[in-house]
C-alpha cells in the first residue's frame, strides 16, 4: 500500500497557500484491507475511506471509463493494479493532477506545476471532454485563481462539448454545487465570463445570458449596460465578503433588464418587477435553498426602493419593513442592505464612499422595533390590530427622524 497527497492541497502548498483539506489516493490496496485497517467507508460510486483518526478521505486509485450521457455515464475501476498516474491521468486540470510522496517527492506528469507558474488552467487529457461537470469547474477555478487563464485549446474543448450537447445532461444539483462555490471565489465575474464564452452560460444561467451588451472588456461600463453592471455587482459582492445568498441574490438582480423593450433604453423601467417574477423560475430549475431564493427575489423586488430610501416617507419604509418579513427575520432585511451596497459600490472609484440609503433604513428600521405590537395587540380589537402596528411603527420612524 502506497499514500499520496493529491490535488488541491498539493496545489496549493506550490502556491503558498494554506491547505484547508488533504485528499489522498492509495495504492496497491482493496476496500477489504482499507476496512481491515479500520477506515470507514463512504463512497457511492466508488471505493472513498474515512480515516479513523483524522476524518480525512482516501480514494483507491481507479481508471473510469465513458459508457452514457452526463456526468453519471461513468464505469469506475478500482483495483490494486491501477497506478497513480493512470489516477492522476482522469483528472479535470494539470494543476489538479499532481501528488505528493509521503517523502515530499512531487509526481506531475501532466506539467501542472509548469502550468502554475505561467498561469494557465489547461486540461489533462481528451477525457475532459467526457464530462459536462469540468465545464463548470474550469470556470469556477478561474474566478479562483483570477490571475489564470483558461488554455485556448481548454476552451475550444469546452466550446465542443458544450455544443456536442453533453452539457444538456447536467444535474441541476451538480450545476447548483459549482455554482454556488464559484460565488464564493475572489471573482465571479471570471466564472460567468468562462460560461458565456463556450455557450454554457446559455443553458445554466439564460436569463443572465440574455442581458443586453457584452463588450470584450470588464473595465469598460457604458450607462444602461446591463450584462457588465451584473457581472461588476458580483465581483463588487466578493470584495464585500458577502455570504453565498447574498452573492446569489447580487448576481440575479437585474435579470428582468433582458426584458426591457428597446424603445425606452438606456432606461430600465419596470425592470424590478420582471425581475422578481423571473427569480422563483430560475431557483426551481436550480432548485436553490429556499432561503437563498427569498433573499433573491426580495433583492430583485426592492432594490430600487432602498436605493431611494433618502426620498421614502415613513409610511413607505413601514411597508418595506413588513414585505421583506423583517420584524420576524432582521436579519433578512440586513442581507437586503448588504446586497444593495454591492451594487452601489460596482464601480471601483465608489469604494469608500458612503452609503447612506442603507444608513437610513437600518436608523427607521430600529425605531419601527421600538413598537411593542404585543402591547398593541392585547388593547385592540382583532380587526384593527394590523393597521394599529402598522401606524404605531410609522409615528417611531417619524418621531426618529424629527429634528431636535
Amino acid at each position: 500500500m502506497e499514500i499520496y497527497t493529491v490535488g488541491g492541497a498539493v496545489r496549493d502548498e506550490l502556491l503558498g497557500l494554506p491547505v484547508a483539506d488533504r485528499d489522498y489516493v492509495v495504492v496497491g490496496s482493496t476496500p477489504e484491507e482499507m476496512a481491515a485497517r479500520g477506515f470507514r467507508p463512504v463512497g457511492g460510486d466508488f471505493p472513498v475511506f474515512v480515516h479513523p483518526q483524522s476524518g480525512e478521505e482516501y480514494a483507491l486509485a481507479r481508471t473510469e471509463r465513458k459508457s452514457g450521457r452526463g456526468y453519471h455515464g461513468f464505469v469506475f475501476h478500482a483495483s490494486p493494479e491501477v497506478s497513480l498516474e493512470e489516477d492522476l491521468r482522469r483528472r479535470d486540470l494539470t494543476i489538479n493532477a499532481m501528488a505528493k510522496s509521503p517523502a515530499g517527492a512531487l509526481i506531475d506528469p501532466h506539467g501542472g506545476a509548469a502550468d502554475l507558474r505561467r498561469g494557465v488552467l489547461r486540461h489533462v487529457s481528451e477525457a475532459f471532454a467526457e464530462d459536462p461537470v469540468r465545464i463548470l469547474r474550469a470556470s469556477r477555478f478561474a474566478a479562483r485563481f483570477a490571475d489564470f487563464e483558461i488554455a485556448p485549446e481548454t476552451a475550444a474543448l469546452m466550446r465542443r462539448l458544450v455544443k456536442s450537447g453533453e452539457a444538456d445532461h447536467l444535474t441541476p444539483e451538480r450545476v447548483w454545487r459549482e455554482l454556488s462555490r464559484g460565488l464564493m471565489e475572489r471573482k465571479p465575474s471570471r466564472m460567468l465570463e468562462a460560461l458565456r464564452e463556450c455557450g454554457a452560460l446559455e443553458k445554466i444561467l439564460p436569463e443572465v445570458a440574455a442581458l443586453r451588451g457584452v463588450p470584450e472588456r470588464l473595465d469598460y461600463h457604458p450607462e444602461g449596460e446591463s450584462y457588465l453592471h451584473t457581472m461588476m455587482v458580483a465581483d463588487a459582492a466578493a470584495a464585500l465578503g458577502l455570504s453565498g445568498e447574498e452573492r446569489f441574490a447580487a448576481l440575479l438582480h437585474d435579470i428582468g433588464k433582458a426584458g426591457t423593450p428597446k424603445e425606452i433604453l438606456p432606461s430600465h423601467h419596470g425592470h424590478e418587477e420582471r425581475s422578481a417574477e423571473l427569480v422563483p423560475r430560475v431557483c426551481r430549475r436550480l432548485r436553490t435553498p429556499r432561503r437563498w431564493a427569498t433573499l433573491a427575489r426580495d433583492a430583485a423586488r426592492h432594490h430600487g426602493r432602498i436605493h431611494s430610501a433618502l426620498e421614502m416617507r415613513a409610511a413607505k419604509l413601514a411597508d418595506l419593513f413588513a414585505a421583506v418579513d423583517a420584524y420576524r427575520r432582521p436579519g433578512r432585511l440586513e442581507s437586503l442592505l448588504r446586497v444593495c451596497e454591492a451594487d452601489f459600490y460596482f464601480l471601483p472609484e465608489r469604494a469608500g464612499r458612503p452609503y447612506p440609503q442603507g444608513e437610513r433604513v437600518r436608523r427607521a428600521f430600529a425605531a419601527a422595533l421600538t413598537v411593542d405590537a404585543a402591547q398593541i395587540a392585547r388593547e385592540t380589537p382583532k380587526e384593527k390590530i394590523g393597521e394599529k402596528i402598522r401606524l404605531a411603527r410609522i409615528d417611531a420612524i417619524r418621531r426618529a427622524e424629527r429634528p431636535g
